[in-house]
């Protein structure tokens, strides 16, 4: 649509939908059953978004493995980049754009560690070979060429050849426990709807802002 055109209709400016909800956690549910069903790549993608000792920002895509009224979960090498900013500031952000429902969805909170057994029960769900890849990878260090980690992926199949491979110690997951969520929809003339929930402490209640885009 021509941003230029004549507003007709106003009325979807003030529609109600999912700026009438109250509680941020069913309406994410309710977003992500629909984005499971109309995006064509992998709904679960979501970017993570951390600060290193310096206050420089990073931010890269991970997997959402699990959402609940605990928090969001994923996984991933704890010496990495990512999991050495997340133990050190113990916060993080997280974003899901899904461009087939020309929406976004945004959370800011404190970060902390799925417990061993959590964590276990993830990575036996895990295809073999990326149970062994998560083994031979020594995440974010350098290196050398693609034919030392393919040596790597060689000598670690040779040593979990028979059994279950067992979950490395660097490899786990992370909660963040959202006290900020910020749901955004498109709408025509850059008109967006955008809906804040935010509370001052993880066991304190939900206030709903609506914002100019």
């Amino acid at each position: 649509m021509s941003e230029s055109a004549p507003i007709e209709h106003p009325g979807w400016l003030t529609s109600g939908d999912f700026t009438e909800a109250d509680e941020p956690l069913r309406l994410f549910a309710a977003w992500f059953e629909e984005a499971s069903r109309s995006e064509p790549r992998d709904p679960t993608a979501m970017s993570l978004a951390t600060v290193d000792a310096d206050g420089m920002p990073n931010v890269r895509m991970v997997l959402m493995k699990g959402f609940d009224e605990r928090g969001f979960v994923f996984y991933t090498n704890v010496d990495s980049q990512k999991g050495r900013e997340l133990d050190a500031t113990h916060r993080g952000a997280l974003m899901f754009h899904w461009k087939s429902l020309n929406r976004q969805v945004r959370l800011r909170g404190p970060v902390t560690r799925v417990d061993d057994a959590e964590a276990d029960i993830c990575f036996a769900s895990r295809p073999r070979l990326a149970q062994i890849g998560a083994w031979a990878s020594k995440q974010s260090a350098p290196l050398e060429s693609r034919h030392a980690f393919e040596r790597a992926i060689a000598w670690q199949t040779a040593k979990f050849a028979l059994g279950a491979v067992p979950r490395p110690p660097y490899w786990t997951g992370y909660r963040l426990l959202p006290l900020i969520m910020e749901f955004w929809h498109d709408r025509p003339f850059r008109l967006h709807d955008r809906v804040e929930f935010r509370r001052d402490a993880l066991d304190q209640p939900w206030h709903k802002t609506r914002l100019y885009p």
